[in-house]
């Protein structure tokens, strides 16, 4: 198999495919004493072999083999690992073939017969053309991991003890199901869970379970062969390959066929992957990390989901709150897409004034982070001033300010939900439901749910209730 990812450095390994005995010999003696580990193997077979479960930083081949080609060592050396290089071996009446063989990813090609020298030169080359892809490769992968991480914002004790189970299960390679409400987060703990383990140079692979059609979702996870289906007209990777030494993260994991979902538990026991159509069979190493805002035991129970598939990605389950739950992470969290916006946007706001805060306390927020942040986008686009204020709303539908908040004994103001159930119990002789929801900028379910909770009835003034509505 491959190298664990992290791995220590260890000397370069080179492939040498040849049949001739001799020339595999005279190879060996002038490598002998040099320090790489090398591999010789006379036919494409066994080189097929040694590149399906090694990892090489050269490949050595000749061009005429007993029954085979040279370019085909060239293509499997390619499929299994772009970035190593190739040296081709040929005879002067072979120079057409030797371009094909630099078309198809070879950096050289060297005549025989050849000098020691000049063959050692050759190899010295590549394996520093090696070095540098794989040096230009992990300062991409560097940059693009600064760019795509996400900050996890929070500081209520639900957030950390979700940071804590992050910490702790992130250098191991356990399967992890992550849970909660649609827009809470799920995708940021399973970038924390990559970026902090020893996979963070590998690629993290996103796959939404739900946003592919049922019928193309295998070829999509697994790859498939070419002419597998109508419209398959070059053979596909699959993303479980593309996340090789990563991290493969399956959102909305419920949404998963149940035809797949007993492949793809395969692919967890096995670590191997078969694309559609195809008879070749792949070793994979990943890591999964699921997500889902279904209650999978509940559906395994149903028949909706596979039990043995649910026990594997439940090795480690981490519960993501609800935004309701979290008190002051709401100012921490719009604060940061304030900022984030008002960069983006080139604006000049810096703060949000008192009104809007009680706002944002007093919502629901049936969507989670994700609706907080499309809220705050769209107050700092059509903002106009420094201060996002209740006018900045959604375009001022929600610009009806609550009267302000009471004061308690000591002069400071009372809490938002003090407020909301003191403000219920002034005034609900007064006002409908519908005029009191508005009065304090909230909706007539977000009032209902509160009365529910504190035990109030509701009385009053005639009007429509949530379960009128």
């Amino acid at each position: 198999m491959r190298g664990a990812p992290g791995a220590a450095a260890r000397s370069p390994r080179i492939l040498v495919v040849d049949d001739d005995e001799g020339m595999r010999a005279g190879i060996e003696m002038l490598l002998r004493d040099l320090p790489y580990e090398v591999t010789y193997r006379a036919s494409l077979q066994e080189a097929r072999e040694s590149l399906g479960n090694e990892a090489f930083d050269l490949v050595v081949t000749d061009l005429r083999l007993a029954r085979d080609s040279g370019l085909d060592v060239i293509r499997q050396s390619k499929a299994a690992d772009p970035l190593v290089p190739v040296i081709l071996m040929t005879s002067f009446s072979s120079l057409e073939s030797a371009i094909s063989a630099l078309r198809l990813g070879a950096c050289e090609y060297i005549i025989k017969p050849f000098a020691n020298d000049e063959f050692l030169h050759a190899v010295e080359r590549a394996l520093g053309e090696r070095r540098l892809r794989q040096e230009n490769a992990v300062l991409r992968r560097s940059l693009r991991k600064v760019r795509e991480r996400k900050p996890v914002i929070g500081e209520h004790a639900s957030i950390r003890r979700v940071m804590e189970i992050v910490r702790r299960v992130a250098p191991s390679d356990a399967n992890v199901l992550i849970l909660g409400e649609s827009g809470t987060g799920k995708e940021l703990v399973a970038q924390a869970l990559h970026y902090d383990s020893p996979r963070a140079d590998g690629p993290l692979v996103t796959v939404n379970c739900g946003a592919i059609p049922s019928e193309l979702v295998e070829a999509e996870l697994f790859g498939h062969a070419r002419g597998a289906y109508t419209g398959a007209v070059t053979a596909g990777e699959g993303l479980v390959r593309e996340a090789h030494l990563g991290t493969l993260f399956l959102d909305e994991i419920g949404e998963m066929p149940l035809a797949t979902q007993v492949k793809f538990l395969r692919v967890l026991e096995e670590k191997t992957v078969r694309p559609v159509g195809s008879r070749e069979v792949h070793p994979v190493d990943v890591r999964i990390v699921a997500a889902t805002n279904k209650d999978l035991k509940a559906a395994s129970s149903r028949g909706e989901f596979r039990e043995d598939l649910f026990y594997r990605l439940n090795v480690i389950d981490v519960t993501m709150p609800s935004l309701r739950e979290r008190g002051r992470d709401i100012d921490l969290l719009a604060e940061h897409f304030v900022a984030r916006y008002a960069a983006r946007f080139g604006k000049r706001v810096t703060g949000m004034d008192r009104s809007f805060k009680e706002f944002l306390h007093a919502h629901d927020w049936p969507g989670n982070v994700r609706e907080l942040q499309n809220l705050i986008e769209r107050a700092v686009l059509l903002a106009d001033q420094e201060t996002l204020t209740r006018a900045d709303l959604d375009g001022g539908r929600h610009a009806r300010a609550p009267e302000p908040a009471p004061e308690g004994e000591d002069g400071h103001p009372l809490s938002v939900e003090n407020y909301i159930r003191q403000t219920v119990l002034k005034h609900q002789d007064q006002y409908s439901e519908l005029e009191l929801a508005s009065l304090l900028g909230i909706g007539r379910k977000a009032l209902w749910t509160r009365r529910r909770r504190w035990g109030l009835p509701r009385q009053g003034r005639p009007g429509k209730g949530p379960e009128d509505a």
